[in-house]
């Protein structure tokens, strides 16, 4: 038998609509697929899986390797709600689900997995492939702009030939958040949401840069450069302290880059609550304050401040720059201070950067509106998986799992309440 089965299908079958075709969406046609339903994707843009693909451009990380205790713990405050996602789906599934679909992979030297080729296109190529084979529907230039005479299961649609109404037996909303809105994410349709009475957190960036004020000359001379092996720390209005060691890049407005994405929920709501963040650098975590005071200790002689800080400790460069541009003159003669300074440097971070440019976002429809099959239960019939949750993650892998995850969940729902409502036996097909 092959890893797809052709079931044979009858000639009038349940009717499923998935709007959005990104990874959770794919994922919800991928389970509903392989059962006695008819499935249609419909998507805004003129092709599906953009902002996928756009994520593996610099190298398709799927998934992580770590403990899955750990894995989950980077789910923040929805820890809980994610959990429950990926208790059938968790990151070896992932893998096993590759596996089937042609695509090997590996475990990079940080422990995120990526596929053997670092490739995002033969991945989405294989997968609609399969889907396609497997009778999906994919619809696009397809804009979803609500329901008709407020019934959910009666979709409005503004297509390239006009208006349109598609009647179905179930939908799944997998629409995304409102990052990177070029590339389909716009959020357009919270404003529908919140029209029918159905709850909505407001988006927020996550995995985002922040702002802040260099002088002309620090921005002019350093911004675009990154900076590496650099320690950051932030203590939050609770006492509780958040750090992490990673690589930064310096922009023209501030800061960003993975170092900067793992801690940008904490930063973030530290802004909400005081409208500033405060964090400290450590610009040489390998190093001991002790060993930096004895180095910066001895005798300067005639060399310049910066052939001290290159020769006697190492640093120069950006951590110089850093160094020269929040730390006050007179501390560069005080050994103790300026050793201080390179262990602790004080950033003031004003603000994040604009939605439109994270990674991705916070917010969403809660889980408190739907039911553990991810249906809401103000509206039977219609389910939500995504980005479009109100839930966030940092890189490396987390956020396509729990897409994956729940875009699965929300298909299993789906077919479990089509079960229930039609008195029917539909039956499911696992290749993964």
């Amino acid at each position: 038998m092959n890893d797809f089965e052709t079931l044979d299908r009858p000639a009038s079958k349940l009717r499923v609509a998935i709007i959005g075709g990104g990874p959770a969406g794919l994922m919800a046609a991928d389970v509903l697929c392989r059962s006695h339903v008819q499935v249609d994707v419909y998507e805004a843009m003129p092709t599906v899986g953009r902002k996928f693909l756009m994520a593996g451009k610099g190298g398709m990380n799927i998934t992580h390797s770590e403990p899955l205790p750990l894995f989950l713990s980077r789910y923040g405050d929805h820890e809980t709600d994610v959990t429950a996602l990926l208790k059938d789906f968790p990151p070896t599934a992932v893998r096993t689900w590759l596996t089937k679909l042609g695509i090997g992979t590996f475990v990079g030297s940080s422990g995120r997995v990526f596929p053997t080729d670092m490739k995002a296109a033969p991945l989405l190529r294989a997968w609609l492939r399969r889907l396609r084979e497997a009778g999906v529907h994919i619809h696009t230039r397809q804009l979803w702009t609500g329901w008709a005479d407020g019934n959910p299961h009666s979709l409005v649609f503004q297509t390239p030939q006009g208006e349109q109404t598609q009647s179905v037996d179930a939908v799944i909303f997998a629409l995304g958040g409102a990052s990177w809105p070029q590339l389909g994410s716009t959020g357009h349709w919270q404003s529908v949401f919140a029209e029918q009475g159905i709850p909505v957190q407001p988006f927020q960036p996550a995995n985002c840069g922040f702002e802040t004020e260099w002088s002309d000359y620090f921005k002019h001379r350093y911004a675009g450069q990154p900076v590496k092996t650099l320690g950051i720390r932030h203590v939050n209005a609770n006492g509780e302290t958040a750090s992490q060691i990673g690589e930064c890049v310096i922009t023209e407005t501030g800061i960003e880059g993975g170092l900067i994405y793992s801690l940008s929920s904490t930063l973030r709501n530290s802004i909400n609550r005081t409208g500033n963040a405060f964090i400290h650098l450590d610009l040489l975590p390998d190093k001991e304050l002790s060993w930096l005071r004895q180095r910066l200790a001895k005798p300067r002689g005639k060399a310049s401040m910066a052939n001290v800080l290159r020769k006697n400790v190492g640093l120069d460069g950006v951590k110089a720059g850093l160094l020269r541009e929040l730390l006050q003159a007179g501390d560069f003669n005080d050994p103790d201070k300026l050793a201080s300074a390179i262990k602790a440097l004080p950033l003031l971070l004003l603000a994040t950067r604009p939605l439109a440019e994270a990674i991705s976002s916070a917010g969403g429809v809660p889980f408190t509106a739907l039911n553990e099959d991810l249906m809401l239960t103000a509206r039977p019939g219609v389910f939500c998986a995504g980005e479009m949750l109100d839930w966030e993650a940092p890189t490396g892998g987390y956020l396509l799992t729990a897409c994956f995850a729940s875009g699965r969940k929300a298909g299993d729902g789906a077919l479990n309440w089509l079960n229930l409502k039609n008195n029917a036996n539909i039956e499911k097909k696992r290749i993964f």
